[in-house]
């Protein structure tokens, strides 16, 4: 967010606590990017806000979260003091977290492969209306097809994702066995290493595919410790990764802090990627 936009962003955080009872003296910056992260203290409470244009996604992510716990699934619970949805205060969505300290450092690829395990398990006990992994692929092919919201992407390269958005889209649904829930983005920032374990947040990214979209987003490791999953398709996938992460690197009103370096790197790794894969 624009340093105003983060300052009224934090006093809206800061004032939905102190309606609902929380005493949130301060506020220290977790993440800062199309929505920001909290961590307010004393009450020590997680807090994400959203400009209100995003109210939906907000509900969305509380009302998975809400019925994966209910399920056991390794997830990060919405703050249990309060009720379990998002609140609205002025131009922001505000959902509120239990805050977990981190503990030690990496996780490991094993333990890794559990968790995302244990979680398709719970997700897979749920019904929820999520929309298909080729949905978000088209919302990344709006913003490369229409030079209005991405002005400044070079023909040659807009063409280039054009082609793999598309390609790889159509050839992981063609091949892909078996479709369900997913977390849609578990990457390493996305896995908190915890007391508890290791707990998925983030979970407005909730969508349908093949278990191999998931594990795209991990490191390469965990795939080898994630029983019966196709390592090819794991590598498609991953590459239609980077390539949706391009796109959204190049889209008008991103607000990725460093996003001109990675533009660049996020056209590098999905050329890399397909390179990697060989022919065919």
């Amino acid at each position: 967010m624009e340093p105003g936009e983060l300052g009224r962003a934090v006093e809206a955080a800061r004032a939905t606590a102190a309606e609902l009872g929380l005493q949130a003296d301060d506020a220290v910056v977790i993440n800062d990017s199309d929505r920001v992260v909290l961590r307010l203290v004393p009450c020590d409470v997680l807090a994400r806000v959203a400009p209100a244009e995003h109210l939906a996604d907000a509900r969305f992510e509380v009302e998975v979260a809400c019925r994966l716990a209910d399920v056991e699934a390794p997830v990060a619970e919405v703050e249990p003091r309060v009720d379990p949805r998002v609140y609205v205060h002025g131009a922001f969505a505000v959902s509120l977290w239990s805050y977990y300290e981190p503990v030690g450092s990496e996780i490991a690829p094993a333990a890794y492969a559990d968790a995302l395990v244990r979680h398709h398990a719970a997700l897979r006990q749920i019904d929820l209306d999520a929309p298909h992994f080729t949905d978000r692929v088209a919302g990344a092919l709006r913003e490369v097809n229409d030079r209005k919201r991405s002005p400044e992407l070079p023909d040659a390269d807009r063409e280039f994702l054009s082609r793999t958005l598309n390609g790889l889209s159509a050839a992981i649904s063609a091949e892909s066995s078996a479709d369900q829930l997913l977390h849609g983005e578990p990457h390493p920032g996305n896995l908190l290493n915890t007391r508890r374990g290791p707990l998925f947040v983030d979970l407005a990214t909730c969508c349908r595919g093949p278990v191999e979209f998931d594990l795209a987003h991990a490191p390469e490791d965990v795939g080898k410790h994630y029983a019966g999953a196709d390592y090819a398709l794991i590598h498609q996938c991953r590459a239609l990764g980077w390539a949706m992460f391009s796109a959204w690197r190049w889209r008008q009103e991103d607000h990725m802090p460093d996003r001109a370096h990675w533009r660049t790197e996020g056209l590098e790794r999905v050329r890399t990627t397909l390179d990697r894969r060989g022919p065919g």
